[in-house]
């Protein structure tokens, strides 16, 4: 059971996150390779835009759009926001000269972690929790017995469930340190 909740859930987390940085940095080696490590100053505008699109889906989610379907805006947003921090990270490079955007890039990558973990880890054990529940069910116990049986993992995915307290202050402490960082470079023009 172990083996296969790493292989279902851990596994696919860590390959999109590596996958992730390993594209930046790739993009980023053949940039210096070329001689156009320059362009990697544009990427920064373009993936805080594709991460802006991103944001379609929660401000669907809170009723202030009415375009698309929640479920295309949820795919979309993940996608999204992934591209576009490949792009950030390409705009990062391997350049050690500034405090706030290492901050910035920091906070990048453990926000994009926090949501890789509600894509895979969470949405997983809600359906998992659901079969359980209709095994259960299909088995001959009534409704209650079987959340009796599933209490502690029904109590497990409701705080698992929380990560979005987690995500969305981390998502905002990102954004207060790229508008930073965008401020910090009209005032000293670097």
């Amino acid at each position: 059971m172990k083996s296969s909740l790493i292989i279902k859930y851990i596994i696919p987390f860590l390959q999109w996150y590596t996958l992730m940085i390993i594209l930046a940095l790739g993009a980023d080696y053949l940039l210096h390779q070329w001689n156009m490590a320059y362009v990697g100053r544009y990427l920064g505008l373009a993936g805080t835009t594709i991460i802006l699109f991103s944001f379609l889906y929660s401000l669907r989610k809170r009723k202030l759009i009415q375009i698309s379907s929640p479920k295309l805006l949820l795919t979309q947003h993940e996608y999204l926001a992934w591209l576009g921090s490949i792009l950030l990270l390409i705009h990062a490079g391997i350049h050690f000269n500034a405090l706030l955007p290492w901050l910035a890039i920091q906070m990048l990558l453990i926000v994009v972690a926090s949501g890789l973990i509600g894509k895979f880890i969470l949405k997983k054990a809600t359906e998992q929790l659901r079969d359980k529940q209709r095994d259960l069910t299909g088995n001959g116990l009534t409704m209650a017995e079987a959340e009796k049986r599933i209490f502690m993992d029904s109590i497990t995915v409701s705080v698992m469930k929380k990560w979005r307290d987690v995500h969305i202050p981390l998502t905002l402490i990102l954004a207060i340190l790229a508008v930073l960082h965008v401020i910090t470079i009209i005032m000293f023009g670097k």
